[in-house]
């Protein structure tokens, strides 16, 4: 049996289902519609959309959409980023057709009652409150702000009170009908049932819904300067970010770029920022390196925290393992420890049925295909020492700082 079964609904959509032996299934539908696809003036509402959908539909009230699902033991949530909205459920295996039912109606039928809108508003208003509360969260979104700026990319997801403030039905339907588009959207499952029974409940309540196609291409960003910007937060500690742009999700080279930046700031406590700032100097509680690939680019980040006084040696000493990843090829030993050490994670990360469904489908969404385990693992094993040195030399000169003081 092949680990995923592929195949498209009448109206365009594409769909992926891998059958696994359990009791619960996944299912979720990807839209290729986030907060890049904003235009000026409406920054903000891609988050609102999603908060909207679930304000009730032609065939249920909000309480209805809620309780669908919950009263049966399972729930259905959603998130946005800045390329996609993801509307997903969970259920019992005998609940699967449901969600299947309630997540086409919620996509396809919402009405965006401006009644709830006004109340949504100030529960939005409050995450966004929140997030200002939270340094280390808000710190990336301005980071992003700062390397992607005047770019589609150049603002953050929750928008502003003042810009949530503007939104109404109408507004939510112009964005609905120029970004919610059949040819950008994929169908992803996982369950213990066959792809032809997931192919007969996606078709009986997503495939007779009229198909339609995007008429705008996103913009590449600018290339960017480089820059070092400290801000006064007043916060208890001292954050910071040291980053630059990365490559994109099609890129051949972001996986020699992600295993790099797994061996420098991965989660494991083996990582060489954790040995250095925690565990010989004691210097930073939270230190890791991220990748985020979009369709065109992407950024990788170097964040930490840390007491004030300690905040310049922190930023000194991650310069120092930059540069001797830079200038020094990786030993065939270290280097074979970081294969085995990330290919284990990206397995234990794959029993997670969820997370792996939500992954897949966002791939076949973006990347346009699906690797197994068994063909990253091909890949990531095909990684040299050159590769790693390469890619450290191109993406990891000419790093921009942010600091919160």
């Amino acid at each position: 049996m092949k680990e995923f079964q592929i195949y498209s609904l009448k109206n365009g959509i594409r769909c992926i289902h891998r059958q696994v032996r359990s009791g619960v299934a996944h299912c979720a539908l990807v839209v290729n519609a986030g907060a890049r696809d904003e235009h000026k003036g409406e920054y903000g509402i891609a988050h609102f959309t999603e908060h909207a959908l679930f304000k009730g539909t032609e065939h249920r009230k909000a309480y209805q959409v809620n309780c669908r699902l919950e009263n049966l033991g399972g729930e259905l949530n959603a998130y946005t980023t800045k390329e996609d909205t993801t509307l997903h459920a969970t259920v019992l295996r005998r609940d699967f057709s449901r969600a299947v039912e309630l997540v086409a109606d919620v996509m396809f039928r919402s009405t965006f009652p401006e009644r709830e809108l006004s109340k949504e508003r100030e529960v939005i208003a409050d995450e966004i409150n929140s997030y200002k509360d939270s340094p280390a969260e808000r710190i990336y979104d301005d980071f992003e702000d700062m390397i992607f700026r005047d770019s589609e990319l150049g603002h953050n997801i929750l928008g502003s009170k003042s810009s949530i403030a503007r939104f109404t039905t109408d507004s939510i339907r112009s964005f609905v009908g120029r970004t919610y588009t059949t040819d950008q959207m994929v169908f992803s499952s996982i369950g213990n049932f066959s792809a032809a029974t997931a192919q007969s409940v996606a078709e009986r309540y997503l495939g007779d819904f009229t198909p339609t196609t995007r008429s705008f291409q996103r913009i590449a960003p600018a290339e960017y300067k480089p820059f070092d910007t400290t801000l006064s937060r007043h916060t208890h500690q001292a954050h910071g970010i040291i980053g630059t742009r990365g490559y994109s999700i099609a890129d051949e080279r972001r996986l020699p770029l992600a295993l790099l930046l797994n061996i420098l700031g991965g989660p494991s406590a083996n990582s060489r920022l954790n040995i250095l700032l925690r565990e010989k100097y004691g210097l930073s509680y939270n230190v890791e390196a991220t990748y985020t690939p979009y369709s065109d680019t992407g950024i990788v980040g170097i964040y930490f925290s840390s007491d004030h006084d300690n905040a310049g040696r922190c930023v000194e000493l991650i310069h120092k393992e930059i540069e001797a990843l830079r200038r020094e090829p990786i030993t065939p030993r270290r280097l074979a420890v970081a294969k085995r050490q990330f290919v284990a994670q990206m397995a234990i990360s794959m029993e997670a049925n969820e997370g792996y469904m939500l992954g897949a489908g966002k791939s076949l969404l973006l990347y346009k295909e699906i690797d197994t385990l068994e063909e990253a693992y091909k890949k990531v094993m095909a990684i040299t020492a050159e590769d790693i040195r390469a890619v450290a030399e191109e993406r990891l000169g000419d790093m921009s700082q942010l600091l919160y003081r």
